[in-house]
């Protein structure tokens, strides 16, 4: 092998572990840097608790191992003086001496007994005491404040110690040490104990990181991306979130959510509806108004002829083919910020009713018996041509629903009917429309009035509710759904209209 692919040999392989190390810090400082996002927020968190969690950990652990550490001392010095004084009259030669204090690693050692302090063994003395600490009387605060003070104190100060006799040796027992043993065996404890909570700390911030990411931060930020989608192209029922199966607040968010969505997307695609009709009927609207004056030119020939029949329906072609003129002119009002008002008049509810019936065909031999319960001087104050749209709605309807419902029944089915009735009872005039046949079912009662969501019929478009609501409305008055038991199966609706 050459030497130029030996080098490249070796720099592939070098480059395997730098590009992993590279891969870990690249993730590292992305998400260090996405501060304002959920995920650089958690990992910062993270780190912070777990290190505040190690602190609150090292603190104690360093109090204690210096606690123990000073125990330490004074049981070896308790061993040292045991052993002096176990020599013939307590004479210890300077050898031994000096053997048991380098071991013990004191200065010095006193004992307590019986009220009496004497001193067991003492090499030569430091010049002063730095400090002194009684390891009897001293509480956890205190004990972490003397640890903490260890690693910033002077290197070369000689301490005294008290405590308890670890064996029955005396009231107390009390030393002369060098605090630098002290200072460094606290070094390397705080060096090794930092290196493990470095560990646990990094393992744990981990596990939290990467837990909380899975059970919260990647949920929210599903529901983040899904709402700016949603928010671009909001009539894309594509766009609309498959909500989890989770049971707890990230799940029924998520159902909330897509329920609104449906609503939302729903309703702009009637509004694009309504947008569209608009167009359309502005475009047939020219040309059949010219259909229907051309119509109306032809009625008022008819009406020049002398055939009594022609001369008893002319009157009522003319007249619906008004109506038809004033409606088309007027389709494009339902939807627009401002309605034409009515123009309120005095006029007689039941040849207007009786009219309507005759357009509509009614009554139907055989089928469907119409019915009308209307005193003949009975007046309403309303418009008459809008009245008279919502009331032929309503009967249209009616007929509509009968006829589609005989269909679906056997041929022996009994006389259906349609019945109006009207009376006037506390300032209002009350107009009800009932019928015989299959009732409004709960789904469609819900959005009755409302525009393209009130339809019965598979055909119906929606609108005519909305718009007899609207009319009604505009004169004071309301329209409502009743619930009625006429052969167990009805519709009735109820119309108020102020007397005056």
């Amino acid at each position: 092998m050459s030497p130029d692919e030996e080098k490249t040999k070796t720099n592939r392989v070098s480059a395997g572990p730098r590009t992993r190390h590279n891969a870990v810090y690249r993730w590292v400082v992305r998400h260090i840097t996405e501060a304002n996002g959920l995920s650089g927020k958690l990992l910062l968190l993270t780190i912070l608790f777990v290190m505040l969690a190690e602190i609150l950990t090292f603190v104690p652990s360093v109090a204690n191992f210096r606690r123990n550490w000073l125990q330490e001392r004074l049981t070896a010095a308790q061993i040292a003086a045991l052993s002096a004084e176990a020599a013939p009259n307590r004479q210890v030669p300077k050898k031994l001496r000096d053997e048991l204090l380098r071991t013990a690693r004191v200065h010095a050692v006193a004992l307590k007994r019986n009220n009496t302090r004497y001193l067991v063994l003492q090499a030569e003395m430091p010049e002063r005491v730095d400090d002194h600490y009684d390891l009897r009387k001293t509480g956890w605060f205190e004990l972490i404040k003397d640890a903490l003070m260890v690693f910033v104190a002077d290197d070369n100060r000689t301490i005294l110690i008290q405590g308890r006799p670890s064996f029955s040796g005396g009231d107390f027992i009390e030393v002369v040490i060098d605090e630098k043993p002290l200072k460094k065996a606290m070094w390397q404890f705080a060096w090794n104990i930092a290196l493990l909570s470095l560990l646990i700390s990094t393992f744990t911030a981990a596990l939290v990181y990467f837990a909380l990411r899975a059970l919260l931060v990647k949920p929210m930020q599903k529901l983040t991306n899904n709402m700016v989608s949603f928010s671009k192209h909001p009539e894309d029922r594509r766009q609309i979130i498959k909500p989890c199966a989770r049971n707890d607040e990230i799940g029924t968010a998520e159902r909330v959510l897509a329920d609104m969505q449906k609503q939302l997307s729903g309703t702009l695609r009637q509004k694009n509806h309504l947008a569209a009709l608009g167009l359309a009927v502005s475009k047939i609207n020219h040309d059949l108004r010219n259909i229907l004056a051309n119509a109306q030119l032809i009625s008022d020939r008819l009406g020049t002829i002398e055939d009594p029949t022609v001369q008893r329906l002319t009157p009522r072609l003319i007249g619906s083919l008004d109506r038809a003129i004033r409606l088309c002119s007027d389709t494009l009002h339902y939807g627009r910020a401002k309605e034409n008002l009515p123009q309120p008049q005095q006029f007689a509810l039941l040849p207007l009713v009786n009219e309507i019936a005759l357009s509509i065909g009614l009554p139907v031999e055989g089928e469907i018996d119409w019915q009308t319960d209307i005193e003949t001087d009975l007046q309403v104050y309303a418009d008459h041509d809008q009245l008279y749209r919502v009331l032929a709605n309503l009967i249209r309807n009616a007929r509509q629903a009968l006829d589609d419902y005989r269909l679906a029944q056997p041929f022996d089915r009994p006389l259906d009917f349609i019945c109006v009735t009207a009376s006037q009872q506390d300032g209002q005039t009350l107009i009800k429309i009932a019928d015989s046949g299959p009732g409004i079912p709960a789904k469609a009662s819900e959005h009755l009035f409302d525009a393209f969501q009130g339809s019965t019929r598979p055909q119906g478009s929606g609108l005519g509710l909305a718009i007899a609501n609207e009319i009604i409305r505009a004169h004071g008055g309301t329209i409502e759904l009743e619930a009625v038991s006429l052969a167990k199966e009805s519709t009735a609706f109820i119309i108020k209209l102020p007397s005056t």
